[in-house]
């Protein structure tokens, strides 16, 4: 019985989500951000999309990326940790770019103004202000979440290792 003790440690440790600790509360504010940035686009795109078709085009992709986002950082295995990667880093170039063109070239986006909370103001326009910066922070937190949290690759379990050896002698 001794022997079964450390491949049941062990099996635990190779399936420990990265939803624990500070991890829950990053899921929590990507959870919500992906509600509100899905809201507002939907609202945006129905209400007034001839607008600013071009903004809301891009915040209804923002939404896209934060309920990606959030199932990755749920989701279990090194498939979804490359995923969640692959979000928030695209996250963080959408809030950069977006927040760029937001301050100094609007008209490119179809913005009316640069305003946080204006009529034609997306999740990423003017670097996530009109959500206090959220938009911009978040990722960075994520990626050191993330690279602090990598999965931990599966090792075989000793109980299946000598059964099947067992099984071929």
């Amino acid at each position: 019985m001794p022997e079964q003790t450390p491949a049941v440690h062990q099996k635990a440790k190779t399936k420990r989500p990265r939803v624990t600790g500070v991890g829950r509360l990053l899921i929590l504010v990507y959870g919500i951000l992906a509600l509100a940035a899905t809201g507002r686009s939907v609202f945006q795109i129905i209400d007034r999309f001839g607008e600013a078709p071009v903004a809301f085009t891009l915040s209804g992709l923002a939404a896209i990326v934060y309920i990606v986002a959030t199932i990755a950082l749920i989701a279990p295995g090194a498939v979804w940790y490359r995923v969640a990667w692959f979000t928030i880093s695209f996250e963080l170039a959408g809030v950069l770019v977006i927040g760029t063109l937001s301050l100094f070239r609007p008209e490119a986006l179809g913005l009316t103004s640069i305003d946080p909370f204006g009529r034609t103001a997306t999740v990423w326009s003017v670097y996530g202000m009109g959500y206090l910066l959220i938009p911009l922070v978040l990722p960075i937190l994520g990626m050191i979440w993330l690279s602090k949290n990598k999965p931990v690759p599966a090792e075989p379990d000793e109980t299946t290792a000598t059964g099947t050896a067992g099984a071929s002698s």
